[in-house]
């Protein structure tokens, strides 16, 4: 719901009373006659024109454009109102690997921009699910922690670049996008937490191997599952291979490729986890709207000043 507020109300209790003292003395002033006659008499049978009908314009285009710039003054602020998000839900980690590997065009167009595809149809599909997301190449990198807004996460997604445009190297860190995923769940009071992971599977670099981090993960009460990305030849059964035992290990499920089949796999499994309750309010995010006042008062002014020395204009 839409609300409107003023971010310094004070400026109505100083400026208004000062243009109401202002408009009643000069209403006062023009009581005083500016030029004298003998007698009025022959005045009074004329009937009024449209220019005297419309005399009191100016003085309403003053005003309502004074009026205009008070508020703007007082910084009028646009924003929705405060939403609290409430239900039972799962706290999710996807950790996405941006190693130059991802480039390979063995999807359309290439891994990378096939796994955020995914990736985004899966938070589309989720509801009251905190997911944080993590990328990884050679090193690991956290982009957002487990939230329930949806609309930002996907703008993050969508702008995930290759390791290269970022000047990294070309290895990829599989032991360190777990561990940094588990991380981020390590404080979780969620009764389920997952991390799924979306790589290549060619492990070859990092601190951290990939069954060690999901031995970790698993002493931290995170389930891992793991969606292999065009794994094909020789190093790419090695590479299903470690992905398998890390899905094992962390009593999750290996999904090989991107079919949407598989995606709805995951989505059951998750769905089948007991889940916690969450709650999450989301803060007013305020827009100025004193430029818009700005401008009428400014036109309104504008054309009082035009009308007063013109078609209005009268004699001192």
């Amino acid at each position: 719901m839409p609300e409107f507020r003023f971010a310094f109300p004070a400026a109505f209790l100083v400026v208004i009373p000062a243009i109401l003292i202002y408009l009643w003395q000069r209403r006062h002033a023009r009581m005083l006659p500016g030029v004298r006659y003998s007698d009025t008499r022959l005045l009074t049978g004329l009937s009024a024109g449209l220019r005297q009908r419309l005399r009191r314009i100016p003085d309403i285009l003053l005003l309502t454009g004074t009026l205009a710039l008070i508020i703007a003054l007082a910084q009028p602020q646009a924003g929705t109102a405060t939403e609290t998000i409430q239900g039972r839900g799962i706290d999710i980690v996807i950790a996405l690997d941006i190693s130059d590997s991802m480039s390979a065009d063995d999807f359309e167009p290439n891994r990378l921009s096939a796994a955020k595809r995914v990736i985004a149809q899966f938070i589309s599909q989720r509801q009251v699910d905190r997911i944080g997301l993590v990328v990884f190449a050679e090193r690991a990198f956290y982009q957002s922690p487990p939230t329930l807004d949806y609309n930002v996460l996907l703008q993050l997604v969508d702008q995930v670049p290759f390791a290269f445009q970022l000047g990294m190297g070309d290895r990829t860190a599989v032991g360190e996008g777990i561990a940094t995923a588990a991380n981020l769940l390590r404080d979780s009071g969620a009764s389920s937490k997952i991390i799924i992971i979306l790589t290549d599977g060619e492990n070859n670099a990092g601190r951290v191997d990939p069954i060690t981090a999901a031995e970790a993960a698993r002493v931290l009460g995170i389930r891992v599952y793991v969606i292999g990305v065009g794994l094909l030849g020789p190093r790419g059964s090695e590479g299903q291979a470690t992905l398998q035992r890390v899905a094992n290990i962390g009593d999750g499920r290996y999904f090989s490729a991107l079919q949407t089949e598989d995606l709805n796999d995951i989505y059951r499994e998750i769905d089948r986890l007991e889940r916690s309750p969450i709650e999450q309010t989301f803060a007013i995010r305020w827009d100025d709207q004193a430029h818009i006042f700005i401008l009428i008062g400014l036109i309104l002014l504008l054309i009082e000043r035009i009308l007063r020395h013109t078609i209005f204009q009268t004699l001192p």
